[in-house]
């Protein structure tokens, strides 16, 4: 059913409405929660249709990353929420660095011994103005289709969602909030250091960040490590001759020769290390080589009786730390220049998200998040394998935190793809668990 149908919006309320408040009811030990615990998610089923309602209207919006007026009418749509909840908003521009924008939202307590919490969403999706993959549908069973729905405008509803069950129950006087939402995380604009700005300003304030991302999909697991991204671009360059004349003392060995060594010593000396992985993803030699980074793609001519003059490769970086990601890099450049005869070869980083480190303190934080959800009558949750976790707008506020945890949002399948499919049985759960974090943080 599309959601056009006035009788598909009817019953897409009432069964997610079922979906949602069925295992609550089921499952929750009331014992393990106290009274204020109790109204939280009372308050949460109650405005189940209406966190349905938001989440409908944003995902039928489009917002891939470069339809400005598209990301900023998200923002806005998520901007009326927060005002109603008398938080102070403000819509971030974001010409400077070729985006959108952002938008923020704070709420800062009296208590000066208040936890300082911040809340990680983001406004963008990866499908374009044109793409034909633009609304919500209702699947069979406890599913929905639709563009952006784990990734993440699901994470922002229960922002949202969460801050109004305490809001209304008047549980926020311990707690000051900051909710950074980006309208660039799906393709950063540059540079980071004016795109990221509003988020790291955040975490630099913040005592803990909290991502509502969806993980892997997987409402068992949490994300306390992210791997950072990082893209490299490697040019070399040779001696053009006729090809009778290679491995000469005159000519050398090339341009391409050169370059297989470099992409092979890079897989036999850094394969092996954990949590690390690399990929050169283009690549063209040649006599001449262009590139047009705007579409990604290469274009090289040469002729097989001449030694290539030229050669550029484009790859990806993901290392599990700061150290791993420096000291790769090293090891990287020690390679390149160890060169064949006549042959010469340049190898750049460009900026990139950096690694959201494991650390003590995020495996804490995970373990309160644990026992809230044990106490709901939930299952346990377990850190994501760093690989199968990938970079995130968290990853640019975790080393400024005490704390960080992500992964916290609606789950689902097929991010990223025109199979984005979300799991609304995880709506209702993952709200519940994160509205009870907070008032335990709170606490």
């Amino acid at each position: 059913m599309q959601n056009g149908d006035p009788m598909s919006n009817t019953a897409t309320l009432l069964i997610i409405a079922l979906f949602f408040t069925a295992p609550v009811l089921a499952h929750v030990n009331v014992e393990s929660l106290d009274e204020r615990e109790r109204q939280i998610v009372q308050r949460i089923d109650q405005q189940l249709p209406q966190s349905v309602k938001l989440l409908k209207q944003a995902v039928d919006i489009n917002s891939g990353t470069m339809n400005f007026a598209g990301v900023k009418q998200v923002g806005m749509l998520f901007k009326a929420e927060f005002d109603g909840l008398g938080m102070d908003t403000q819509w971030l521009e974001g010409q400077a660095f070729g985006r959108a924008g952002h938008l923020q939202a704070t709420y800062l307590s009296t208590n000066p011994d208040a936890q300082k919490i911040l809340l990680i969403g983001h406004l963008d999706t990866v499908f374009a103005k044109d793409d034909p993959f633009q609304k919500h549908s209702l699947l069979d069973g406890q599913e929905i289709a639709g563009p952006g729905i784990t990734d993440m405008k699901g994470g922002d509803v229960i922002i949202i969602a969460a801050l109004r069950a305490l809001q209304e129950l008047a549980l926020l006087e311990n707690l000051s909030i900051k909710v950074v939402m980006t309208g660039d995380e799906e393709a950063s604009g540059r540079p980071l250091t004016l795109s990221k700005k509003a988020l790291i300003d955040a975490a630099q304030w913040a005592d803990i960040a909290l991502g509502f991302e969806d993980g892997d999909g997987n409402i068992n697991t949490a994300v306390t490590s992210r791997r950072g991204s990082v893209n490299w671009a490697l040019s070399v360059a040779g001696r053009p001759a006729h090809s009778s004349q290679i491995f000469s003392d005159e000519v050398g060995d090339g341009a391409i020769f050169e370059a297989a060594r470099i992409l092979n010593e890079f897989r036999v000396q850094l394969k092996g290390e954990a949590l690390l992985s690399f990929n050169p993803g283009r690549i063209a030699g040649g006599t001449r080589v262009t590139a047009d980074p705007d579409s990604s793609s290469m274009n090289a001519f040469g002729k097989t009786n001449v030694v290539a003059k030229e050669l550029m490769v484009k790859g990806g970086i993901r290392a599990a730390s700061p150290e791993q990601l420096e000291g790769s890099k090293q090891r990287m450049q020690h390679i390149v220049g160890q060169n064949l005869r006549h042959t010469s070869a340049v190898l750049s980083f460009d900026e990139g998200y950096p690694p959201m480190a494991q650390t003590a303190a995020n495996t804490e934080l995970l373990a309160l998040y644990n026992q809230v959800s044990l106490d709901l009558g939930y299952n346990s949750i377990s850190a994501v394998n760093p690989r199968n976790a990938g970079a995130a707008d968290i990853s640019f506020a975790a080393s400024h935190v005490g704390q960080a945890l992500d992964g916290l949002g609606l789950m689902g399948r097929g991010g990223h793809t025109k199979e984005e499919v979300a799991d609304m049985s995880s709506f209702g759960k993952n709200t519940h668990k994160t509205a009870i974090l907070l008032y335990r943080l709170s606490k």
